[in-house]
């Protein structure tokens, strides 16, 4: 077990040699390779000093494709772009999700990217661009101040800012982000940024300001009440729900901060005594001190827009997207909040079935009409400047609600349409709203990004030379014309999906990888995705277009394959597509910095499996695996390419049979006991015997043959995120078996007798379910930044057992496998890690390498050995990851398992590992690195 928040630093710090910018020591401390500032530590009265000598400034070398450009070779004409994110809301993770996006899609010979980060007490640093890629904040937060060149002041940094890059781009969502935080530092030094000026930030980030300043526009808005501070206005609130005709003691309302941004703090609550306590919630729990509450909107329908500003100057001319239908879905879930469904954090940030999106929306065409007419009005009402996002609610006629005569914007024949909230800065993850609608107006990651930001630079005659330069993206998808193409780029078939339960995160691995590989300009990348199904060779494998892979769900991308090929609808989004094609060209096209859309209307291509693999072999594709589970783990598709002679990545069928089985590959290394390399004991046991069984006789047995008190259940052969638990008796037993029984999807918090999260499951339940003791490491706990600054007060570990737990990339070829650097896995509530931490960015933590004061240097190596030894033993090849746990003093590793599918999201611990390499990998290369590995298999 392990809790962590976020403050520490490591007990040795590593010493760099300036001349050549490498490491001396690449043990002590992650590494982030592109900074210049390792080993200083920051004096707030004396400026910077460090261990090899003091510098005066900071100047971090930008990384394109892996190779190191400084200021000295970026030329005139190369904007140079000032990326800040981070920042004291709940949603800082998510900016970080957000930066990463934006670095990836933007960075080349023509823009150079310089990061920098806001801590939680808004302390500004500058920061490698390899610190983008963590995980979390708090992977890196406790260590900022001997890692990164932190600024005495925000005016300090603001006047570093304007001599050290062109224009910034503020990627914080939230708090000092969008409420007009950043803009207005920014301002007073006349820094040129991206986005909308902070007085017009103020205006549209507080939501119950944003209500009147709609309802004078003339816009229908949702009856509220605000309440603000500690004395909260009960008789008012009673008034106003009578007023409203809601009932005092059950009345349906949700309650929301107004100024932290659309999903945190969001909730639902009934009658005026609920309502009085979520908002007492909200305000102690410090997220808001204003908080409102509003009528639920029962039988509404959800929509958000995207609004670009196409103008020239300072002339607005908003264009706004095809807008997107955000539907929640019923759950069978006995949880009771999953009643009062509304589009939350989670809902919104996790990929899950509990939400679809539907681009356009499953409005009739006068509704969607005056909902991007509405948005535009807004956009220029509000003095919104490049982009934002709108959200709001479409209500049917019989779900209408009253309004007085002078408010009557929104009213249509077939409903009506209220506008809810402005995001000033839109979240820009890789599968986000701005993504997904671009794309269906011709728009690629990189296009849309840069378009945004050369629009920007419009406003600053100094930067009127940059918008001459060619707006560079990504080559234009060929789908329609791959497949006979026999020469030219090399063909690669990413293929993703599935139908186990880890299908959702595999959906997101595969479009990391997608998104990765297709910069290379020797590829053509497919993305692939593999449907549910019961034959192995007729199952469906869906050839998919840019557009219709930015999903968060692989029943939502099935459903939109399904859908685009339906004449009424294929019709509905070509007439709204080349509608909203047309505006921006109107205008787009009097940029020279503009070279036209770069993603077709194309449509999906159906195959069978066997159709598809026969396919890869007649254009000599290299497959990228990335189906977690099942076919895509146990061998099967493995064994179904080689016996085409396709080349794939990854562990070949033998070893990839093997390791699905965590039973078989604890027998497999269980002779290298002497060696090192320790095992688990398991007991086996049916499903259907566990349901047919007494609960407390099941128990007992276990425990018993365990020799343990509290064990660890998991699935026998499934992923390594879902349906694991800590069991603590018979009762929890019970519940987790009641579960399989039902089917359920999730185990609600708190449902076994001691505090838990929210426990995934497999869907359907796995027939095999392993039971093992469970191993105690001790809790690793870091002082948040926000909490300490003395540095001798940040990692807390006891160190009583002498355990840890651990997770590690393996790469190479069979028989000379290699260890990449391990991460200790650190759990932020709870005995497990949850989904969200193993694979969500913005949760879960991870330290690479394990800080010294945790495990020598020497058993670091020990451990690196015996990984490689497992590796291969197994016969693994290409890549995989090994969960295991170390011993700190020995390094002897006790195995929980291979994954020869690994997660690769974009928050992946093997990205973090690979930025630890000398040289260090950035993503394009290492999941390069990785197809050349799979290409090679028949060479």
């Amino acid at each position: 077990m392990a809790t962590f928040s976020s403050s520490t630093f490591f007990s040795t710090k590593p010493r760099v040699d300036f001349s050549t910018e490498k490491r001396v020591n690449s043990c002590n401390t992650l590494l982030f390779p592109s900074a210049l500032s390792f080993g200083l530590k920051k004096d707030r009265t004396n400026g910077f000093r460090g261990g090899v000598g003091s510098v005066s400034s900071f100047s971090e070398a930008v990384v394109i494709d892996g190779e190191k450009v400084s200021d000295d070779d970026i030329g005139e004409r190369v904007l140079k772009v000032g990326l800040i994110c981070g920042g004291p809301s709940a949603e800082r993770g998510i900016s970080l999700n957000s930066a990463r996006s934006v670095l990836d899609h933007i960075q080349g010979a023509d823009l150079h990217v310089k990061c920098y980060y806001i801590d939680p007490n808004l302390n500004a640093y500058a920061i490698s661009s390899a610190q983008v890629y963590s995980n979390t904040p708090a992977d890196f937060d406790f260590k900022l101040e001997s890692v990164a060149q932190g600024f005495d002041s925000l005016t300090e940094f603001a006047e570093h800012l304007a001599t050290s890059v062109d224009i910034v781009f503020p990627v914080i969502h939230g708090r000092f982000g969008e409420d007009g935080g950043i803009q207005e530092v920014l301002e007073k030094s006349n820094v040129p940024f991206v986005g909308t000026r902070s007085k017009e930030c103020r205006a549209a980030f507080d939501k119950y300001d944003a209500s009147l300043e709609l309802k004078r526009q003339g816009f229908i808005t949702v009856p509220n009440f605000v309440l603000q501070g500690n004395e909260v206005d009960d008789s008012g609130l009673s008034r106003w729900f009578l007023d409203n005709q809601l009932d005092a003691n059950s009345g349906k309302v949700v309650v929301k901060p107004t100024r932290a941004g659309s999903s945190i703090g969001v909730t639902v609550a009934y009658g005026v005594a609920d309502s009085l306590s979520k908002v007492r919630e909200i305000i102690s729990e410090g997220i808001d001190d204003k908080v409102i509450v509003e009528i639920f909107l029962e039988g509404g329908k959800e929509f958000t827009a995207i609004v670009l500003d196409v103008g020239s100057e300072f002339d607005c001319r908003p264009v706004v997207f095809l807008p997107t239908e955000v539907e929640l879905q019923s759950s069978v879930s006995t949880d009771l909040s999953e009643k009062d469904a509304i589009f939350n954090y989670r809902r919104k940030y996790l990929p899950t079935q509990q939400v679809v999106y539907h681009t356009p929306p499953r409005f009739p065409l006068d509704v969607i009409e005056k909902i991007r007419e509405g948005a535009s009005i807004l956009f220029k009402q509000f003095g919104l400047r490049d982009f934002a996002r709108i959200d709001g609610w479409f209500l049917p006629p019989a779900a209408s609600i009253s309004s007085s005569e002078t408010n009557n914007y929104g009213r249509t024949e077939s409903g009506t349409i209220l506008f809810t909230d402005i995001n000033l800065i839109s979240g820009m993850e890789q599968t986000s709203f701005l993504f997904q609608q671009a794309s269906k107006v011709g728009f690629s990651h990189s296009n849309i990004l840069r378009t945004i930001i050369q629009r920007a630079c419009l406003r600053f005659p100094r930067l009127a030379s940059h918008s001459s330069e060619s707006n560079k993206s990504p080559r234009k998808s060929k789908l329609g014309q791959q497949f006979s193409e026999r020469e030219g780029p090399r063909k690669v078939f990413v293929i993703f999906g599935g139908d186990t339960s880890e299908r959702q995160v595999s959906l997101m691995s595969g479009t990391n990888v997608w998104l990765n590989l297709q910069v290379s300009g020797d590829l053509e990348v497919t993305p692939c995705l593999l449907a549910p199904g019961n034959d192995i060779g007729s199952r469906t494998v869906w050839s998919l277009p840019y557009s219709l892979v930015l999903r968060h769900t692989t029943e939502e991308v099935v459903d939109a394959c399904t859908e685009a090929l339906e004449p009424a609808r294929v019709a509905l989004t070509s007439h709204l597509r080349k509608q909203v094609m047309e505006e921006l060209a109107k205008n787009l096209d009097n940029h020279n910095w503009f070279t036209g859309f770069d993603i077709s209307d194309e449509q999906p291509v159906k195959f069978t499996l066997e159709n598809w693999i026969k396919l890869a072999k007649e254009v000599q594709a290299t497959v990228f695996i990335a189906v977690h589970g099942g076919i895509g783990e146990n061998g099967t598709l493995q064994s179904m390419l080689e016996a085409e002679g396709v080349p794939y990545t990854g562990p070949g069928y033998s070893a990839s049979k093997i390791c699905m089985d965590k039973v078989a590959t604890s027998l497999a290394v269980k002779h290298l006991t002497n060696l090192g390399v320790l095992t688990i004991n398991k007991e086996v046991r049916r499903k259907e015997d566990l349901v047919k069984s007494s609960n407390s006789d099941v128990w007992r047995e276990i425990v018993s043959k365990l020799q343990c008190e509290t064990v660890c259940i998991k699935p026998a052969r499934d992923g390594c995120s879902t349906g694991v638990a800590r069991l603590r008796c018979a009762e929890d037993l019970g519940v987790y078996v009641k579960a399989l029984e039902d089917c359920l999807p999730r185990i609600p918090p708190n449902s076994f007798t001691k505090a838990h999260g929210l426990i995934e499951m497999p869907v359907p339940p796995p027939e095999l379910l392993i039971f093992e003791p469970f191993i105690e490491t001790d809790d690793i706990t870091i002082n948040s930044v926000s909490k300490s600054k003395n540095q001798n007060e940040g990692l807390l570990w006891k160190g009583n057992s002498r355990w840890v737990e651990i997770t590690v990339g393996v790469i190479g070829k069979r028989g000379s496998m290699r260890s990449l650097m391990p991460s200790v896995t650190v759990k932020e509530s709870g005995d497990i890690l949850s989904l969200e931490e193993k694979f969500q960015g913005g949760t879960g933590i991870n330290l690479t390498p394990p800080p010294l004061s945790i495990m020598s240097t020497e058993a670091l190596m020990r451990c690196k050995e015996r990984i490689e030894l497992i590796a291969n033993t197994l016969e693994l090849e290409g890549f995989s990851r090994i969960d295991a746990f170390v011993n700190v003093d020995s390094g002897e590793v006790l195995v929980i398992e291979v994954n020869t599918v690994p997660g690769m999201t974009p928050s992946t611990v093997l990205i973090h590992q690979a930025l630890a390499e000398e040289p260090p990998m950035y993503p394009h290369t290492f999941f390069r690195t990785l197809l050349d590995l799979g290409s090679q298999r028949f060479v």
